[in-house]
């Protein structure tokens, strides 16, 4: 059976699902993360606030975050962040 890979509206849907997810940790951080685009295979995300510019927003939560994404979303093969 071939999966039908999903919509624009779809992946936003579930990106924000999962973001808001991690929401209490953003919280705890005084940060958060945003969607700013899809494309095909891949998402753009927005660090913000203590987020924006700290070397462990990757490897803190990023990694989790970013397996959260790709499981729900197998076509997504790329993450990217922007400040």
């Amino acid at each position: 059976m071939i999966k039908k890979k999903k919509t624009t509206k779809q992946i936003i849907a579930a990106v924000e699902a999962v973001l808001k997810e991690f929401e209490p940790m953003f919280t705890e951080h005084v940060g958060g993360a945003e969607l700013v685009a899809v494309e095909s295979d891949s998402i753009i995300l927005r660090l913000v606030g203590n987020c924006q510019g700290c070397g462990m927003a990757g490897g803190h939560f990023g990694v989790e975050m970013e397996e959260k994404i790709k499981k729900r979303l197998p076509q997504i093969k790329e993450i990217t962040y922007t400040y």
